[in-house]
Formats: C-alpha cells, sequence, structure tokens
C-alpha cells in the first residue's frame, strides 16, 4: 500500500476579505467526502468565540483553542485526515515545522490568516507558510473608502490611523480595523 501524500494550503488576505469563510467552506467539502476534519485556533483569539471558527458573514465551525503549536501537533488525532487552522499568524515559530510535520504524515493541512500586519509588513511565520505551501490562495476585501479591491488592514484607534510604533497584535474586528487598497492605507509615522 502506498502512503499518502500530504498537502499545505494556505488561504490568505487582509481582514474582511474571506479567510475564515473559505477555511469553513474548504473544511465542510471535507467533512461531505466523510474525512475526519480536526479545527484549532489560536487560544487568544476570543473576539465572537473561544470554541468555534467564526467568519464576518457568520460562518462558523468547532475548533479546539490551543497556546501554541506544540500544543496544537499533540493534539491531532491519529486518525485526522484534514486540519485546519485559523488566524495562523498568532502562533508561534514553530507553526513552521508543524506545518512540515503534518504534511509528511499524510495529512492536508489548511491555514488561513492575515499576510500583513496593520503596518503592511509581513505578519510572523506567514512568509514561510506561503513558501512551503502547495497552494496558496490571497483574497481581496472592499477598500472601505473608494471600493477598490483591498489588499491592506487599516487599523484605527478612535477614528484615526494607528501609529508605527503600536503594538503588531491587537485582537478587534469592525471596531478598530478597515480593508484598504494601498492608496488609503496609512500609518501615523512618530518623528
Amino acid at each position: 500500500m502506498r502512503d499518502r501524500v500530504g498537502k499545505i494550503e494556505v488561504v490568505t488576505g487582509c481582514m474582511f476579505s474571506g479567510k475564515s469563510e473559505e477555511l469553513i467552506r474548504r473544511l465542510k467539502r471535507a467533512k461531505i467526502a466523510k474525512l475526519n476534519v480536526q479545527v484549532f485556533k489560536p487560544s487568544l483569539d476570543t473576539r465572537v468565540s473561544s470554541i468555534e471558527v467564526v467568519s464576518h458573514t457568520g460562518e462558523m465551525i468547532q475548533a479546539e483553542p490551543v497556546a501554541s503549536s506544540s500544543e496544537l501537533y499533540k493534539a491531532i488525532k491519529t486518525d485526522a485526515d484534514v486540519i485546519g487552522v485559523d488566524e495562523v499568524q498568532f502562533f508561534d515559530d514553530g507553526i513552521f515545522d508543524v506545518a512540515r510535520q503534518i504534511s509528511k504524515d499524510g495529512k492536508r493541512i489548511i491555514f488561513a490568516g492575515l499576510d500583513m500586519d496593520f503596518r503592511g509588513e509581513p505578519f510572523g511565520r506567514m512568509p514561510s507558510l506561503m513558501a512551503i505551501a502547495d497552494e496558496v490562495l490571497k483574497l481581496h476585501a472592499i477598500c472601505m473608502v473608494c471600493g477598490e479591491d483591498a489588499t491592506m488592514t487599516q487599523r484605527l484607534i478612535d477614528g484615526h490611523a494607528a501609529k508605527y510604533s503600536d503594538p503588531i497584535v491587537l485582537i478587534g474586528a469592525e471596531e478598530r480595523y478597515e480593508a484598504r487598497c494601498k492608496l488609503h492605507h496609512y500609518i501615523e509615522r512618530e518623528e
């Protein structure tokens, strides 16, 4: 009998581009195909639910919150065929090795996460995961200023652009972030 070949998939883009929705869609299709699916999310993401991946459109799927990449790897069941991971940009550097090992184990892993932070810079291990992925899907949102394709995440603090020195991680949704095109994305630079 031939060993199965694992697969690494990355769904990425800015906030409000449909990453979680696409992750959920792929996982539901895997369930329809009668594959064993396991879903994870970082435990720090408690915006809507601590035990579900929830899209901005209201789609949801049960998920196990984990604090680290090693905790995620240890929690994977031997009979799991497909592993989904939302908000992967929040995981530690070990997620790269976990991705490779899961693929070597003959499993399909689907990551969803932001490719860039609010500054417009690569976010965490996303560039590395995109490099080793067998498939990358980059989604776009709609710019909240002009209606063009948005590829950037604009952070707003009291209605104004965030400062470059602000912390990279600030959990939030519509109350703190907007999708923007490159023309309308702005970061407050300090002197």
